[in-house]
């Protein structure tokens, strides 16, 4: 998944917002969890200070008595974290403190003394430390002996240990994280797939498009979503167009060689029954005119033959006649070619335009050659933004090479550095006219046995 693609937008996207929701949506949950357990436990404590004020209190003839209802266990075994204690807060003489057998000698402090604020049911909280230190949830009611306002008020005090609800709060904590936690992987995962899964009909499509440049097809097939099928339409409505184009065009241009090859050879031929300096002068220009015409042709030509899509073409079984043909032509030099080239490497394009373009190279390369020619074809890799691929086309001699100069003055049509060699000198523009035609190129260098070295880079299958 690239850094710029669709469904790393959608994935991230969709992953952020995922991982953003779930810890908000934990966090709401923990709170409301931990609200209630908290409510639940003060409500426990509420109930169990209400019994013991209505058992100790509730009559008005002595002083406070020990409840005769334990209600809580825990009351009986020492420093267990639950307590209650009954304390009178007027200092009268025959008052005192009753505490629960787990409390001991130890003392509760009281919230009333702290000045913490009874709430709308008259109940005091805190929290405080126990008689070992440990965490306690305290309730304070304040009454009177038989609820009667004239008598000696008392602070009926319930403890309960806040660890235990710490506890009981870290627990779920730890199964909501290992939840929501399984849960965001869950959803990751899903989104990644659904993406995936959403994605692959442009995969099909690819596939498709590379079909037909590759000439396995003619137009894009298959079945496609709704959303897609227009698209698909559009696409090969334009390959068809193109096609359409391509065939007038080579209409066009058969139609204008016939159209002016006959009028140039009726002036060529009355020209020449002309003996003074004017037919000379005619001929000469009727000449010029007719390799200008069919050099301009030749480019329309090849024009309309690198815009047919789907046109491919090996290039070891072009390369291996040319090779074998020229070694014969030159075995009295005993010239040796060598050739590199990947089986799987193709040409994008017309098989005669490759034959054109190596056989001119080849045979320009022999002709200065002294041992040896090398021809290196390499098919580069297909780039990640980009689905096009490049063949790197290098034919090299170790003849004498040339200088800079004479590099830059190569390619020039009819132009020709040695005539002592055969050849018109239009070897090299036609390949640099057919490589230009197809969006390539052709470069020179010297080469690694100091020779000429041409480097010629074209689309590749």
């Amino acid at each position: 998944m690239r850094f710029n693609s669709l469904a790393f937008r959608l994935f991230t996207t969709a992953a952020a917002w995922t991982l953003l929701v779930l810890p908000i949506a934990g966090f709401i949950i923990y709170g409301l969890y931990r609200e209630d357990v908290q409510a639940s436990f003060d409500g426990q404590l509420q109930k169990l200070v209400n019994a013991i004020t209505v058992d100790s209190m509730g009559s008005g003839d002595g002083p406070p008595m020990p409840p005769r209802n334990l209600y809580e266990s825990l009351f009986e075994r020492t420093h267990s974290g639950w307590y209650w204690q009954i304390t009178p807060l007027d200092k009268s003489p025959g008052g005192r403190r009753l505490v629960s057998a787990s409390l001991a000698t130890a003392k509760l402090p009281l919230p009333s003394d702290k000045g913490v604020k009874p709430d709308l049911s008259g109940a005091r909280w805190m929290n405080a430390k126990g008689p070992v230190g440990e965490p306690l949830r305290l309730v304070e009611v304040i009454d009177t002996l038989g609820h009667e306002p004239d008598k000696p008020p008392y602070s009926i005090i319930v403890a309960g240990p806040q660890d235990w609800l710490d506890h009981l709060v870290a627990n779920f904590r730890y199964r909501l994280t290992t939840a929501l936690a399984l849960a965001g992987i869950g959803l990751v995962a899903v989104t990644l797939f659904q993406v995936r899964f959403g994605l692959l009909p442009l995969r099909q499509i690819e596939r498709g498009l590379s079909d037909i440049r590759s000439g396995a097809a003619t137009t894009l097939e298959g079945e496609l979503p709704a959303e897609i099928e227009p698209l698909q339409s559009e696409l090969n409505a334009l390959i068809r167009s193109n096609q359409d184009i391509v065939d007038r065009s080579r209409t066009h241009v058969g139609n204008l060689a016939h159209a002016l090859k006959t009028p140039l050879a009726v002036i060529t031929n009355e020209a020449r029954g002309d003996k003074t300096g004017l037919g000379a002068k005619i001929v000469e220009q009727a000449e010029i005119m007719s390799q200008q015409v069919k050099h301009y042709l030749d480019r329309a030509r090849m024009a309309a033959r690198v815009n047919v899509i789907g046109r491919v073409t090996p290039v070891r079984p072009v390369a291996e006649p040319l090779v074998r043909a020229l070694q014969r032509i030159h075995q009295d030099r005993n010239i040796k070619i060598s050739v590199a080239c990947p089986p799987d490497a193709r040409f994008q394009g017309e098989r005669q335009d490759l034959e054109e373009m190596l056989g001119n190279l080849l045979d320009n390369a022999c002709k200065w050659a002294r041992h040896s020619v090398q021809l290196k074809v390499e098919a580069s890799a297909t780039t990640a933004r980009a689905r096009s691929r490049k063949l790197k086309i290098t034919v090299a001699d170790d003849g004498p090479g040339l200088t800079d100069q004479q590099r830059a003055k190569l390619g020039k049509r009819g132009l020709r550095l040695d005539e002592s060699k055969p050849g018109s000198g239009l070897g090299l523009s036609i390949v640099f006219d057919l490589a230009q035609s197809y969006q390539g190129s052709c470069e020179l260098a010297e080469g690694e046995n100091g020779g000429l070295a041409v480097h010629l880079t074209l689309p590749a299958a």
